[in-house]
């Protein structure tokens, strides 16, 4: 069985994304690993060449800024990345520059793919998430974070990435996935409350253009990120990837937040207290079809 990794990079040093130890966090379990960085205003590309792997494999592009509004641009570098991959690849792992697989998850990702190697009925395996925010240590346990997304693709070409690069699609329909037992961790909103506004105002041209008054306005408003603005946050009790850890160390900031304080509607109170009953998500938007 052949293992390929596949990611995409811009600008990584000035908008902070972990794209090297996302890189890491994968590279035990796949045989090559497609790097396609973009055309960056920072030393991005030295950054990945000072990975010291040879599965790695660089490739370069230029972004079309012309497709930028609705975040189109992610998914079309996300679709070059993909068709870079070694033909002979039975499995396609795709990791964003913001994730990251901590190790205890590997044995149970490699298990399914071998197992779902051959099965045409799985196209793909779910992953679970968990979204940090503010710090390492906080998390976001309500609605508005999605709880799962696909990962690992069969490597067909007729998959592509869907809109933004969240989710994939093939001949228009969403995918047949098994969900497997492993969680993504997405450190997309853990900065600086400088960076946090810095890289916001920095990308947010990926979903709006010039034209759009909230993006003007977005673009003159202060540059401290506020935090506060949560529905609900939970303390994080487990561990972080290893591959994490030098830069957990080097945290600069610090937030006290009060995940006691809940703001949400009286509806989305009621489906959070089923979720956290049940541990069922009732009425979620599903980017996939799972097989039972």
């Amino acid at each position: 069985m052949f293992i390929a990794g596949f990611t995409i990079i811009k600008n990584a040093i000035i908008n902070d994304y972990p794209i090297v130890e996302a890189i890491n966090s994968i590279l035990p379990i796949v045989d090559e690993m497609i790097v396609l960085a973009g055309d960056s205003e920072d030393d991005t590309l030295q950054l990945i060449q000072s990975i010291k792997s040879d599965k790695i494999k660089i490739h370069r592009s230029v972004w079309d800024n012309t497709l930028r509004k609705g975040g189109e641009i992610l998914a079309v570098e996300t679709n070059k990345a993909f068709k870079l991959i070694n033909p002979k690849a039975d499995w396609a792992f795709y990791i964003q520059a913001d994730e990251a697989i901590h190790e205890q998850y590997l044995p149970a990702i490699k298990q399914a793919m071998e197992q779902y190697a051959t099965d045409k009925k799985v196209e793909g395996l779910l992953f679970n998430y968990t979204h940090f925010y503010g710090t390492y240590d906080y998390v976001g346990d309500s609605r508005k974070w999605y709880s799962k997304e696909i990962r690992v693709i069969k490597n067909d070409p007729s998959i592509y990435s869907y809109r933004d690069a969240q989710g994939f699609r093939k001949e228009g329909r969403k995918l047949q996935v098994k969900l497997i037992n492993a969680f993504v961790y997405h450190y997309g909103w853990v900065k600086s409350p400088k960076q946090m506004k810095m890289k916001l105002k920095n990308v947010g041209n990926l979903w709006y253009d010039d034209s759009s008054e909230y993006w003007q306005s977005y673009l003159k408003s202060d540059d401290i990120f506020n935090f506060d603005d949560y529905d609900s946050l939970t303390i994080f009790k487990a561990t972080h990837p290893k591959v994490l850890e030098e830069r957990i160390n080097n945290q600069h900031w610090n937030l006290n937040i009060d995940v006691s304080k809940k703001r949400m509607t009286l509806k989305n109170k009621v489906l959070y207290l089923i979720e956290k009953i049940t541990g069922k998500r009732l009425f979620e938007y599903s980017n996939y079809k799972i097989i039972r």
